[in-house]
């Protein structure tokens, strides 16, 4: 990045993943409800994935994964990320790889797994690096430019 990053805070980091997680369920349930309707066109029969709740959160894993890894590969930011004006970079302030994304993605459910307790390098961290960040060499910054008040302006 040719200027200065203002790293992204836990309230824009947090608003942000709401939203993406709306928008997986969303997703996902849309998805999964045209299989099932297309399921019973093609062939004839219904859908049934009640039954097995294993293979509906293997499905919701795989397309948790697909969502924030092609993400974060492709534009450097989700759909949520990008309504809060956030972008995922390598740590250098570079663009986040297919690599970087991969590990990310692999390494959120770490942050969450102990018991959120990863998620305090957003507070507390210099760069507001949370574990999985730490884990993929990557940081969280603010993607718009920061607003310049007059008193910041040198004549």
């Amino acid at each position: 990045m040719s200027s200065p990053s203002i790293y992204a805070g836990a309230v824009s980091r947090l608003a942000a993943y709401v939203v993406d997680t709306v928008l997986v369920s969303a997703l996902f349930s849309a998805g999964a409800a045209a299989t099932a309707f297309m399921t019973r066109v093609v062939i004839g029969r219904r859908l049934e994935l009640s039954g097995d709740r294993d293979l509906a959160a293997i499905a919701l894993a795989v397309w948790w994964f697909a969502y924030f890894s092609a993400a974060w590969a492709t534009m450097g930011m989700t759909p949520g990320m990008a309504l809060f004006g956030v972008r995922v970079v390598q740590a250098d302030g570079s663009a986040a790889s297919l690599r970087h994304a991969v590990v990310r993605t692999l390494a959120f459910p770490l942050s969450v797994a102990l018991l959120g307790l990863g998620f305090l390098g957003i507070l507390f961290h210099t760069r507001r690096r949370a574990l999985h960040d730490l884990i993929a060499g990557t940081a969280v910054v603010y993607d718009r430019p920061a607003v310049i008040t007059s008193g910041d302006l040198s004549h």
